[in-house]
């Protein structure tokens, strides 16, 4: 039953959530992130139920505050940037949201794991035995319910803080013109179809954060059976590891590879660096696969997340001047569909970690060939762009002489 719920959430950002996040470029992105809170917020209260139909309801409205929560908000930041005119500064605010990011996601893990200690998990009413109760509180529940204390002033600070922005054409649709639930996703699709930069942007985004939530699915029994093996331990035998401190390194490396970002931004377009960041991570990962050393594939898994931190303010760039403003949330979700599909099929396939290793080398190389296709494609427009903008400066010319 877990690992149906579990597969349920990806299912429903993949389905859902590509429609509701859709219609944030017309309904305001501002008011949808409010909407991601809410949605959020019942998710969070649902797991406080011992009930499989409240619970599955949780994770489906899961799965469709997660497709909100990665379009809408960086979607809200470029149009935001844009009006402000300092587009120039948006790589810098990607590296400082993804360094923020692994800070908040350390303090959390610590935060969650005293909250979680303190106090048993019992029913709401203490008169009532374990298998009687429906309501419960405490032990691991009280993670969520700081999560929906977060999500709630996450709401509030949007409302005041936040000024309110469209796509293009968003909140200027009359009664009579009003648009239909699925338009947005419906016009993101066609949009993608015909430009391929925006389908290539698509197809990477999808593979790399496909191969990240397949390694967050393996790198504990790829880490258990190397342990198991140097321990001359059976497989039926248990093994225990510093999670904690393995999870808080690989946020520390992400946090070096948003700063890392930072610096290198400098000097390598962001095209170019994506295709570094996408080749190191296919050799760090085809080091998971061969390698029989526990540290060596700890440092592997290292380089992979330092790779992370600086996929996303990488990516968050290219997607800034690739994806048109009129649809970004819009499209941002159509990227997640094939993302989900991804996640669900590794799930469904009951893969073994090495299985899993080798997929994502797999995915990691293709990404690789498809950004260096990208930039190739990049380059040339670019240059198109310089030769007509040349030819308009000769004709203009011409004209005053």
């Amino acid at each position: 039953l877990i690992a149906v719920l579990f597969v349920a959430g990806f299912g429903s950002s993949m389905v859902f959530g590509s429609f509701v996040g859709g219609m944030a470029d017309w309904g305001g992105r501002r008011r949808f992130v409010v909407i991601f809170s809410m949605i959020y917020a019942a998710s969070c209260l649902t797991k406080h139920f011992r009930n499989f139909h409240v619970l599955m309801l949780g994770r489906l409205l899961g799965g469709i505050a997660t497709s909100l929560l990665f379009s809408v908000f960086e979607a809200w930041l470029i149009r935001a940037h844009a009006n402000a005119k300092v587009m120039d500064k948006l790589s810098s605010s990607f590296s400082t949201a993804g360094f923020g990011n692994s800070v908040i996601a350390i303090l959390a893990g610590l935060v969650s794991n005293k909250a979680a200690s303190h106090g048993k998990l019992r029913p709401w009413d203490a008169s009532l035995d374990t298998k009687e109760g429906m309501f419960f509180v405490d032990g691991y529940l009280n993670p969520f319910d700081i999560a929906l204390l977060a999500l709630i002033c996450c709401g509030i600070c949007a409302t005041f803080l936040w000024e309110e922005n469209y796509g293009e054409s968003g909140g200027k649709e009359n009664a009579e013109n009003s648009p239909k639930w699925y338009d947005g996703l419906k016009r993101a699709y066609k949009t993608t179809i015909r430009n391929r930069d925006i389908l290539l942007c698509g197809l990477v985004s999808s593979l790399f954060e496909g191969s990240m939530y397949i390694f967050v699915f393996m790198w504990t029994p790829a880490m258990q059976n190397l342990a198991k093996k140097e321990e001359g331990l059976g497989e039926d035998e248990s093994v225990e590891l510093p999670y904690g401190l393995i999870f808080s390194t690989f946020m520390v490396c992400c946090m070096t590879g948003s700063s890392l970002f930072s610096i290198v931004a400098e000097r390598m377009k962001g095209e170019a660096l994506a295709v570094v960041v996408f080749a190191v991570s296919s050799v760090a990962m085809s080091l998971v696969i061969v390698s029989s050393n526990s540290n060596v594939t700890f440092i592997a898994m290292n380089i992979f997340e330092i790779c992370v931190g600086m996929y996303f303010p990488v990516m968050g760039t290219m997607k800034g001047m690739i994806v048109p403003e009129d649809q970004r949330a819009a499209i941002y979700n159509l990227y997640r569909i094939p993302l989900n599909f991804i996640v669900v099929s590794s799930l469904l396939a009951h893969l073994t970690a090495t299985q899993g290793f080798v997929a994502v080398t797999i995915m990691l190389i293709t990404a690789t060939f498809l950004q260096l296709a990208l930039v190739r494609r990049r380059l040339h427009v670019i240059s198109l762009a310089d030769v007509a903008t040349q030819l308009s400066s000769d004709d203009d010319s011409s004209h005053i002489e």
